[in-house]
């Protein structure tokens, strides 16, 4: 007989690993023990030497499908004499920690009992087993046990208990198991004054009346509150223009696009082009929102995304989700929006609930199990040939951890101010956090803080260091400063477009030994001169960058004004290139000729016009002037409703010049205002822009290389999102010889950057502690 001390790291909890084991070392006649602990999974066997071989091997071959090994640590040692194999209980492991699983999609199992009428969960809203359902929304702490989570309140039942403790049952040590008899409930109930109309609906409606209830509220156009796995979605009628029109009055949301939930891929096909990537992606256990194009024959109501030509759509990924679609002949497809005013986090609580969202929804759809962590829905889109880009990590994918390129030692990096997320390293984990929203109003700071006391909690991290970015007025700057003072920790401020890049080359695992070409295009990053940066073209590795080129600065009369009012971009613009306020250009239609000398005095006196190098507000810029908008009400509108319209078989391009380190627009920019004031369609416009900037940033990179020698290009920031702009300047950069890196596991925006802020503090950090770094 031989023994074997195993201990694995990695994604081994919560996905039904110990049963794997259990069935595993059992259905190989070994003997011993597996337990989790807060370190990960420890297994003791004993048997034949060729047989222990063969548990091994199958242990990374034959893994659970939710599981990510990440460390398997085999040592020999002498027997113990085990008779049994057996699942010990769970061990605290003081200051250890481990990777959590992601929340996931119902699987086909559970969604096949949901509706067996023999089946003692059918029609179950909460079905789940070790395979699907919720994990990190309901962990308050590890190990991942049931008193650990939000599970805690609800006492299996005697059969669920059976299931739980069967190592040969799929919900064997499934942590949130539970059935009608024991588990939590779902109800109904009419918002306060509201009247049920035609549906005759009471006051509160339970189990399966509640979800009847509820499609005939949405049947009938009303707005409904449906609390799922990490918040409150505001659901209604997605081919009803009436209710899209009043949700958005509702939510005080103008234009921003809605997200949308179809019953099932084939109703998805009617209304949208859909690749097999694409399919592959919605199907994906991660369940995330894809943005697909939107087909020429779709009836889904134009309010839902106005001015676009994609959609956003999910897949129904919980069961009370998939309720909601069913014993209809003809499910229609619901608006599911983030239950919240715009700006503010999405609502978690019932008691919350009933507070914040009586004004904006007819109804509630509730039920009593807790949500722990708010997470909102992921966003991604599919590149073709080049697979998923993410525009928002949150629900299936945090808190799953990137890997570094080295052990990192206990940073805490604060992010940005929008689309914040926060990161914590420990080890070779970084521990990208779920996403936060825009830091503007007190309850998403709130929101902010609380996740990092849950993050610091749950991953036992204690920071050495705190990063931030080197915006002085950002609230996520303030929080890091704030508490680096109190706690007498080290504070790193990091430049923004400089964080861009390191998040990049973090998640592609690159050392840092040689320095990339980092191209960070985005709306606004504080410069290092006091300026905004947003068009830069950085020699970057983890320890600095050379800023080598960008572009030229123009100036934003008004500073925050012109974001929001792309016409005085645009003139800002053409005063810092020399060109002329032709009367007939279309941003004079939103300022009249007062408005206009005011600026021009303004931009003269150099009054609140501070300047940026933005490609971001050169987008806005172009877009004004082409005549496609002069006014937004969400970020980077504009420039998202340029890049819709722009012709796909157009070839030329406006050119960009560059010298000296600057680029400039003046070329491309009179070109622009020539075609315009020639009547040239705005799709000609719009793609004979994007080329001449895909064009430029081959030009500069390439003149980079010969300078420097670098021949990967990174590209990050905000302004990478415009895919039309991406998918011309890739082949572009290739075809130039040049290695291209783009972002598959974090976002390109500002929901990636506290990732690059913690690993070039974990580099500062650990140069300090080792002069050979």
């Amino acid at each position: 007989m031989n023994a074997l001390s195993i201990h694995i790291t990695g994604i081994v909890q919560g996905v039904g690993f110990r049963p794997f084991v259990y069935n595993l070392a059992t259905g190989l006649g070994l003997t011993g023990w597996v337990r989790n602990t807060s370190a990960g999974v420890d297994i003791e066997l004993e048997g034949q030497a060729p047989v222990l071989d063969e548990f091994v091997r199958r242990l990374r071959a034959d893994a659970p499908p939710l599981a990510h090994l990440d460390e398997v640590d085999v040592t020999a040692h002498e027997p113990s004499g085990y008779q049994h194999f057996e699942i010990e209980h769970s061990e605290a492991v003081p200051d250890a920690f481990q990777p959590i699983s992601p929340d996931v999609g119902i699987c086909v199992d559970c969604l096949r009992e949901l509706f067996d009428p023999k089946d003692r969960r059918y029609r179950y809203p909460f079905i789940n087993c070790t395979n699907c359902g919720p994990r990190f929304t309901i962990i308050k702490d590890i190990p991942y046990d049931r008193p650990k989570t939000t599970m805690a309140v609800f006492p299996m039942c005697e059969e669920c208990q059976t299931e739980y403790t069967n190592p040969a049952d799929r919900r064997f040590h499934a942590q949130p198991v539970a059935c009608p008899e024991c588990g939590p409930r779902v109800w109904l109930e009419m918002a306060p004054g509201e009247d049920s109309g035609r549906s005759n609906i009471g006051r509160y409606t339970l189990g399966d009346d509640a979800i009847s209830g509820v499609q005939r509220l949405l049947r009938e156009g009303k707005i409904v509150a449906v609390k799922g796995l990490g918040g409150f979605h505001l659901a209604c009628d997605a081919l009803n223009p009436d209710a899209v029109g009043r949700l958005r009055e509702r939510k005080l949301r103008v234009d921003k696009p809605f997200a949308l939930m179809f019953p099932n891929l084939a109703q998805i096909e009617q209304h949208c082009l859909v690749s097999p990537d694409e399919r592959a992606l919605l199907e994906s256990a991660a369940r995330p929102i894809v943005l697909l194009r939107r087909r020429p024959s779709s009836n889904i109501a134009a309010q839902v995304a106005p001015g676009q030509e994609h959609l956003g759509v999910m897949l129904p990924y919980t069961p009370l989700h998939v309720l909601l679609f069913a014993d209809t002949p003809h499910p229609r497809p619901l608006v599911m929006t983030s239950a919240n005013l715009a700006e503010e986090p999405i609502c978690t609580d019932n008691v919350e609930a009933r507070e914040r969202l009586s004004a904006l929804a007819d109804a509630f759809l509730m039920h009593d199990r807790d949500i722990h962590t708010r997470t909102d829905d992921s966003v991604l889109r599919v590149l073709p040939n080049l697979g998923a880009y993410p525009l928002r990590r949150s629900r299936g994918y945090a808190p799953f951890p990137v890997h570094l390129p080295e052990a990192a030692p206990p940073i805490l990096a604060t992010g940005a101010h929008l689309k914040n997320t926060f990161c914590l390293t420990n080890g070779p984990y970084a521990f990208l956090s779920h996403h936060i929203g825009d830091l503007e109003n007190y309850e998403t700071l709130q929101s902010f803080e609380q996740g990092i006391a849950h993050f610091e909690r749950l991953f036992r991290v204690k920071p050495e260091a705190i990063a931030c970015d080197l915006h002085p007025d950002y609230l996520a700057t303030r929080y890091a400063q704030e508490r680096a003072e109190r706690e007498s920790l080290p504070l790193i401020p990091v430049q923004h477009h400089h964080a861009h890049i390191a998040a990049l080359m973090a998640e592609h695992g690159l050392d840092g030994s040689e320095p990339v070409i980092g191209v960070s295009f985005d709306g606004t990053g504080y410069g290092e001169d006091g300026n905004i940066w947003g068009g830069e073209f950085l020699l970057a590795d983890y320890a600095g960058y050379k800023r080598l080129a960008h572009l030229g600065y123009f100036p934003l009369p008004g500073g925050d004004a012109a974001t929001r009012r792309p016409s005085r971009t645009a003139l800002g613009l053409l005063h810092a290139l020399g060109l002329d306020w032709d009367d007939a250009l279309p941003t004079h239609e939103d300022l009249c000729y007062e408005d206009r000398t005011a600026i021009r005095i303004q931009l003269e006196r150099k009054l609140n016009s501070p300047l940026t190098s933005s490609v971001g507000r050169l987008f806005d810029a172009a877009a004004a002037l082409a005549g496609v908008r002069q006014r937004v009400n969400y970020e980077a509108q504009a420039a998202i409703e340029f890049e819709s319209l722009a012709d796909p078989d157009e070839t030329v391009l406006y050119p960009f010049g560059f010298a000296e380190g600057q680029v400039d627009a003046a070329p491309a920019i009179q070109a622009l205002v020539a075609d315009v004031l020639a009547g040239k369609a705005i799709p000609q416009i719009s793609a004979r822009f994007h080329n001449g900037l895909a064009a430029m940033v081959r030009d500069v990179c390439a003149s980079i290389r010969v300078e420097t020698g670098a021949s990967k290009v990174a590209l990050s920031g905000g302004v990478w999102q415009n895919v039309t702009l991406l998918m011309k300047t890739i082949p572009l950069l290739q075809k130039a010889g040049l290695q291209v890196y783009i972002h598959h596991k974090v976002p390109a925006n500002d929901g990636g950057l506290a990732l690059g802020q913690a690993v070039i503090a974990a580099f500062q950090v650990r140069s300090q502690t080792s002069p050979d770094v």
